[in-house]
């Protein structure tokens, strides 16, 4: 059943367009290519065990955990969703 002007599916068509682009953003996080043996930010030694378990690792944990909040607040707002977007 539409609603509106919406075609049939259209609710479901933006719910697969938004898992998609969060996909597409996590993978793009993921590290590439040869881990670094010090953090890319403060110069502080990466521990063996987090090079090994994390191919391609750049950054301490702790420099990491700073980056991963500082993405998340940028992420918290879904412009997809917002009726502002939807009124295009």
């Amino acid at each position: 059943m539409a609603i509106g002007w919406s075609k049939d599916g259209a609710v479901q068509e933006q719910i697969d367009a938004t898992i998609e682009s969060g996909v597409e953003l996590a993978r793009s996080r993921l590290p590439k290519g040869e881990s670094r043996t010090h953090c890319e930010e403060c110069e502080e030694e990466i521990p063996e065990a987090r090079r090994i378990a994390i191919p391609g690792v750049r950054m301490c944990i702790a420099c990491q955990s700073e980056l991963e909040k500082e993405q998340k607040a940028l992420t918290l707002f879904n412009r997809s969703g917002s009726k502002d977007s939807q009124l295009k």
